[in-house]
């Protein structure tokens, strides 16, 4: 479809009023954030230039794209009513030009904003992040823990370590043990060891003091050793908890990540396919906004832009309301992570359809 000077009037006000308003509270959330973070940068002695370009021009397109849908919604609903309030609208519609049309620009922009939102989210913001977050790490708060005690890990089908404490500093842990089952859960094989280190030259553990057993049918071998140098499919990484990792993760890895935990029976698995899930999710959910924007707002109402205002702010809140509300029964387990991530534009998307079949009778 052909876009005519009203397409083009509609998209330009729709682009211009979202920037806009996204630049200006952008400016003001960086203020707010700087006057709280101020005390650790200044305890911490981070360099200027670090917090001007290493926190503050990587968060700039996090923050962006966080709330990018709700921006849609309010953009879309400020310059609608104001269309409508000047009879704008009405002269559209009486020029024989239906509603169904009217709406082709809002949509035509939205998805332009929802590719962009799914780019910034799935691989331009992850690569931003990683330099964020290690400024944050540095002279903010600390991402990175050790998981130090008692570690299971699953670390491929039917094989299970086990470390008693873990040292991150120096990659080192006490009374590691390593078990194998067959498919029919009996033990094949068994290693224990006082000691085990990474070493970041080859990539390999090296066991001290080591006890393996090898058990087929009826008969068992036992092998000893002081050292033993060797690929297990575990790295130091497994051995710490990275406060929301998978910010630093594009689209590609957090999927696969998924795949190698779930394995591995991560029991935080769960916020990382919330994660996968959002962010599709959430660029989708700027149609939405649009449609129930336009859909609110083109009508010329006693209260005006006031009116539409409020009412948009309060859905836009609801919004953000059932979309933590379902995180948490996700995180808990009550509810799957992929409908935890869809139900908010579930909800909102019959509210539009809704909305739009008043407008259009």
């Amino acid at each position: 479809m052909r876009l005519k000077i009203i397409d083009w009037y509609i998209i330009k006000k729709f682009l211009g009023t979202f920037f806009y308003s996204i630049a200006l509270l952008t400016v003001i959330i960086i203020v707010f954030d700087f006057s709280e973070k101020i005390d650790d940068f200044i305890e911490n002695e981070a360099p200027a230039d670090k917090i001007i370009f290493q926190h503050y021009m990587n968060f700039i397109p996090y923050f962006v794209n966080m709330f990018s849908y709700l921006f849609t919604f309010i953009a879309v609903i400020f310059f609608t009513s104001k269309l409508a309030m000047n009879t704008e609208i009405i002269a559209i519609l009486s020029s024989g030009v239906s509603f169904n049309r009217l709406l082709y620009p809002y949509m035509l922009s939205a998805l332009l904003l929802m590719i962009m939102s799914f780019f910034l989210a799935n691989f331009i913001i992850p690569e931003a992040n990683v330099v964020r977050r290690e400024f944050k790490d540095k002279y903010i708060e600390k991402l990175t823990k050790s998981k130090d005690q008692h570690i299971h890990l699953q670390i491929s089908p039917g094989t299970f370590a086990y470390v008693e404490s873990y040292n991150s500093g120096t990659n080192t842990g006490q009374r590691f043990s390593l078990e194998k089952f067959d498919t029919n859960r009996s033990l094949v094989f068994k290693l224990n060891s006082n000691k085990m280190t990474f070493d970041t030259a080859t990539g390999k553990w090296r066991i001290f003091n080591y006890y393996i057993r090898n058990i087929s049918d009826s008969t068992e071998s036992l092998r000893k050793g002081a050292r033993l140098d060797t690929l297990i499919n575990l790295s130091p990484s497994d051995m710490v908890i990275k406060k929301e990792d998978f910010e630093e993760m594009n689209y590609f890895e957090i999927r696969e990540y998924i795949k190698e935990q779930k394995i591995r029976g991560n029991p935080r698995i769960v916020n990382y396919e919330v994660e996968k899930h959002k962010r599709i999710a959430f660029p989708f959910a700027t149609l939405v906004m649009t449609l129930i924007g336009v859909s609110l707002s083109s009508r010329k109402v006693r209260g005006g832009i006031g009116l539409h205002l409020g009412l948009g702010i309060g859905l836009a809140f609801l919004f953000i309301l059932i979309m933590q509300v379902a995180t948490v029964f996700a995180t808990s387990g009550s509810l799957s992570a992929g409908l935890a991530a869809w139900l908010p534009n579930i909800i909102f998307g019959i509210i539009g359809i809704y909305l739009y079949l008043k407008t259009i009778r």
